[in-house]
């Protein structure tokens, strides 16, 4: 009953707070008011223990045997019927409340968050250490959650100047100051009525909880005297924002910034790397996101006094407060004393010692995405995070050597304190002293106070097993705050932690010694093999156990986790952890003494770093994740085959998991060919505007030897006329090409047949072709698409690759690569060039590519684009990928042309559908198809069922080419209408 009712309350809180994010519900404002408070959660608290004591209240009668007889059997029967119905009130009673405590909380944040952008200036009061640091060399940003205050709108820019005397006003505790003339806003008879409304916020005193962002920015070319002057300040906004390093903790200063409210569910889903990134500041209780634009050089005393009324965002001076900020500081000092001389190391050195303040304050702001991307690879991305799991595996190995030493040394300890005495004490002492030194983080602290309430409910011998005062705490969590539940940690923290501690109950009943008659030797080589055995054995249990849950939050993981962890978590448990505790102790009284100790460290995890790289770089195993969509359904299956495991032995027998786990591996296997079953071409998100990204897949069906075969089709569609500015890409090849990657894995593609890139580009291209005098159009300056072909060659097989315009330059560009990256056994795949003409077919005929544009040996690189026309026998299906669930892929967008007439073409060339992947940059591309092609398509009378144009909203394409085309929908990358279609003649309409 225990379990049914804790089940039924999560995901009653789950089910509101993904209802309330889709739908208004509405709520009586005073139950907003009392659900506010913590009087709520007592009451659940109080609640769940009448329901323990009435579900406790069958105990067996004491009278005789004839008196029962005597009973009445109505009686019986009513107080039956009593018990059951009051169970069932308080059942309903706390699943209700829970569902409207989670309701009033989604309710609340809406409430407070952004709703708008807007160019403000703030008082921002910092909290904690920052997520990253500034860093223009390595092009990393400055993310920081503060709480903004003191809001007004920004008319103009403000000096440093400005920033001085604001500083001083508010200093002397003249807060009315901020509206004055002498800081450049507008009168109050000039002012809009937006601005009336921000300046009425700021006199509320609004108050909101965002993340800070600041990132470096490309430099801008400069050609005159007055852009200099620009420049000038920019650079000295730039140094401004450099100085964001040094902020500390508790820190109060004015910024202007840029705010804006958080994604919404459709920008999160076209997220690349399928991060959801709405969710994930949900559950930081953030309000928005604010950009800064400049920042005050003086910081306010931070003993002023607080003039807010809304205390409950701001941090009151509280002992706890203050000793959080403490904490937060001495967190802070200690990443100064990591990042001191930062520049002079290596970048193997300075990730080593990024991964070791990591694992001391779990402070991750130094470590770059190379390295977290080889921890993920490794599957030991868990050890970067001082992670339940760590902290309790830490805890069991202390308790064990204190055990142990005490059994050697001092067995006469066990007759004042009972053996699990102390070993509780050790682990609960551990527990917090590590929780404490990283700042009491939520999932080190969830595992200390787990491992106290364990603890008490044994010491105080309530007849509460473990695991439910683990479930307890997890519902207790939830009634706290319910966007808990949308933490990835609070899931795998509390599963890893019931599997631990089951493990460890029944560890307890194998001997690791043998009775049988042997020498010392044979004794210790016994027990390092059973030792290694139960730690396989443990790392197998977890691996299993935890994969249907890290597919369902991550929708992918990593088989060298399985092999990895054998030796990294006992290396990072046993020896950099102590080490790192150690020196952490000596830092407060000896800090050369740390230094060296930290030397260690540093020195353990580069060669660990060296060792990863060399395992997961093998050819062999180079693949090694797994991509797997996990629904519902999925996971209810796994935890039925693992229900015999869990429960215990002897409850169910194992031969039972047979049906459920034959049923999961048939799912499994039908939602993969799922993805290949029918033709289809998904349009993947890249997270730039104008650079597209589409997978077509096609399953080969009269061909018994031959697998489905699948092309990548990449574009930029950025104009090539200079006249129109747009912005440079901030992609970089590694980026992207690691990102196309994992789309294609969750689409179970291990094998391209080939690669179209549609767009021509000065990287692979002889640069004697162009002279800057003439009035030809360059390709666009640069290598990104080029080089992500060989990028994906080096970790998939690719078979033929397309390329716009001229590629005489891709040998050694390739070449090159290969070089940099120690490569060489990897075979070089050729470039052949995508002009007009050029036709790839599947033997049986079903599927034919076909290059409409593109003319190479002109001497205009304004008409190289390459546009690809897809002629399938069957129908072919355009989704918009989406990187969280790709099951659920929706069809794109598109315009439909209402009215249209065709001629009636041949038979024998008919084909079912035809798609038409545009990638034109420039009018000239299909102009010169008008003089050269349209002919031929006329005279050649091949005509489909139906056409689908896929470009971009941008592209030159006329409506004589889309009649010539008989063109019947238009689908765009961005999701933007076409301008020539709008203007057309014809009728369109949008569908689905």
């Amino acid at each position: 009953m225990y379990w049914l009712i804790g089940s039924f309350i999560i995901l009653a809180m789950m089910g509101i707070l993904a209802v309330a994010d889709s739908t208004p519900i509405p709520i009586m404002p005073l139950f907003m008011d009392s659900a506010g408070t913590p009087v709520l959660t007592i009451s659940f608290v109080l609640l769940t223990f009448i329901l323990i004591l009435i579900s406790q209240f069958t105990i067996p009668s004491a009278y005789p045997i004839n008196s029962v007889k005597n009973t009445s059997h109505h009686s019986r029967f009513a107080s039956g019927i009593l018990y059951f119905i009051s169970i069932a009130i308080l059942a309903s009673t706390l699943v209700i409340g829970s569902g409207l405590k989670a309701l009033v909380s989604h309710q609340q944040a809406d409430a407070q968050k952004i709703t708008e952008p807007m160019r403000v200036q703030a008082l921002v009061h910092i909290e904690g250490i920052s997520d990253s640091v500034y860093d223009a060399g390595t092009d990393t940003g400055y993310r920081q959650v503060a709480i903004i205050s003191q809001i007004l709108p920004l008319v103009s820019e403000l000096t440093a100047q400005d920033f001085d005397k604001v500083t001083a006003e508010y200093g002397a505790g003249l807060n009315n100051s901020l509206s004055g003339d002498d800081i450049k806003y507008e009168s109050s008879n000039t002012i809009s009525s937006h601005q009336n409304t921000l300046a009425e916020n700021a006199v509320q005193d609004k108050v909101y909880r965002v993340l800070l962002n600041a990132y470096p920015k490309k430099p801008v070319k400069q050609s005159s005297k007055t852009n200099s002057q620009k420049k000038s300040k920019k650079t000295e906004k730039q140094s401004q924002i450099a100085d964001l390093n040094h902020l500390q903790p508790g820190d109060r200063l004015f910024m202007t910034l840029t705010l804006a409210p958080l994604a919404t569910s459709e920008q999160v889903s076209n997220n690349p790397s399928g991060f959801d990134s709405y969710r994930w500041l949900r559950s930081r209780h953030i309000d928005g996101i604010a950009n800064i634009l400049a920042t005050s050089s003086a910081i306010l005393p931070s003993s002023h006094p607080q003039s807010h009324s809304n205390s409950h965002l701001l941090s009151s001076d509280s002992y706890l407060t203050r000793l959080r900020t403490a904490i937060d500081q001495g967190r802070w000092q200690l990443r100064q004393h990591f990042y001191k001389d930062w520049a002079t190391n290596t970048a193997a050195e300075q990730q080593a010692k990024a991964v070791t303040l990591s694992l001391l304050s779990g402070d991750r702001s130094l470590i770059n995405r190379e390295t977290k991307d080889l921890y993920q690879l490794a599957g030991i991305s868990h050890l970067l995070a001082i992670s339940g799991t760590h902290v309790l595996f830490l805890a069991i190995v202390l308790a064990g050597i204190v055990i142990l030493l005490a059994n050697r040394l001092y067995p006469a300890l066990y007759r004042y304190i009972p053996r699990w005495h102390v070993r509780w004490w050790v682990m609960i002492s551990t527990a917090f002293i590590y929780a404490l030194f990283t700042g009491f983080d939520v999932p080190a602290a969830r595992t200390a106070w787990m491992l106290l309430a364990i603890g008490l409910t044994r010491l105080t011998l309530l007849p509460v097993s473990t695991m439910r005062v683990l479930f307890a705490l997890a519902v207790l969590m939830a009634w706290h705050d319910p966007y808990v539940l949308w933490q990835a940690g609070y899931w795998l923290s509390f599963i890893a932690v019931a599997l631990l501690l089951k493990y460890e109950d029944t560890s307890q009943n194998q001997p690791l010694t043998s009775n049988q008659p042997s020498t010392s030797y044979d004794k210790l080589l016994r027990r390092l093999w059973l030792s290694f055995k139960r730690l396989f054995k443990l790392q197998c249990w977890l691996f299993l156990a935890l994969l249907p849950v890290t597919l369902l939050l991550f929708s992918k993981t990593s088989l060298w986790g399985l092999i990895v962890n054998l030796f990294a978590i006992g290396l990072f448990g046993w020896i950099i952890v102590p080490l790192n505790l150690l020196a952490g102790l000596c830092y407060l009284i000896l800090p050369s003494v740390a230094d060296i100790i930290w030397m260690l460290v540093t020195a353990i995890v580069s060669n660990l770093h060296e060792l990863i790289g060399w395992l997961t770089a093998m050819p062999v195993l180079s693949d090694a994740w797994l991509y797997t969509p996990v629904n519902a359904a999925i996971l209810l299956m796994a935890l039925l085959t693992l229900l015999p495991w869990l429960l215990p032995r002897g409850l169910i027998s194992r031969w039972l998991v047979l049906p459920p786990l034959s049923l999961l591996v048939m799912t499994v296997y039908a939602n993969q060919q799922s993805l290949t079953t029918t033709p289809t071409l998904y349009i993947l998100p890249t997270g730039d505007h104008y650079i597209s990204a589409a997978l077509l897949q096609y399953p080969v069906v009269n061909d018994k030897d031959a697998k489905n075969t699948s092309w990548l089709f990449l574009a930029d569609h950025r104009p090539s006329n200079t006249k129109i500015k747009t912005m440079p890409s901030n992609l970089t090849a590694d980026k992207f090409s690691a990102m196309l990657a994992q789309q294609l894995g969750s689409l179970s593609v291990n094998k391209l047949e080939g690669i179209v890139v549609q767009s021509s580009s000065s990287g692979v291209t002889d640069s004697r072709v162009y002279d800057k005098k003439s009035s030809a159009v360059a390709p666009n300056d640069s290598e990104l698409l080029p080089m992500i072909v060989a990028q994906l060659s080096q970790r998939l097989p690719v078979s033929q690759y397309w390329q716009a315009g001229r590629s005489e330059r891709w040998s050694a560009l390739h070449q090159a690569y290969k070089v940099t990256t120690d490569s060489q056994e990897t075979a070089t795949i050729s470039a052949q060039r995508c002009e007009s003409g050029k036709i790839w077919q599947l033997p049986n005929g079903n599927l034919t590519l076909q290059a409409i544009t593109g003319w190479s040996k002109i001497e205009d690189a304004s008409v190289w684009d390459c546009t690809v026309a897809i002629d399938s026998s069957t129908p072919i299906r355009v989704l918009k990928y989406q990187a969280n669930d790709p099951l659920k892929s929706l069809p794109a967008n598109s315009q439909t042309l209402m009215s249209k007439s065709k001629p009636l073409p041949d038979q024998a060339n008919m084909s079912q559908s035809r798609l038409i992947l545009n990638a034109d940059t420039h009018e000239r591309t299909w102009q010169m198809w008008s003089l050269l092609c349209s002919a031929d398509l006329t005279n050649n009378n091949i005509a489909t069922n139906h056409t689908t144009w896929l470009g971009h909203s941008t592209s030159h394409i006329s409506n004589e080419v889309i009649s010539q085309q008989q063109i019947d929908e238009i689908i765009t990358y961005d999701n933007k209408p076409l301008e020539v279609a709008l203007s057309s003649d014809a009728l369109f309409k949008e569908g689905d």
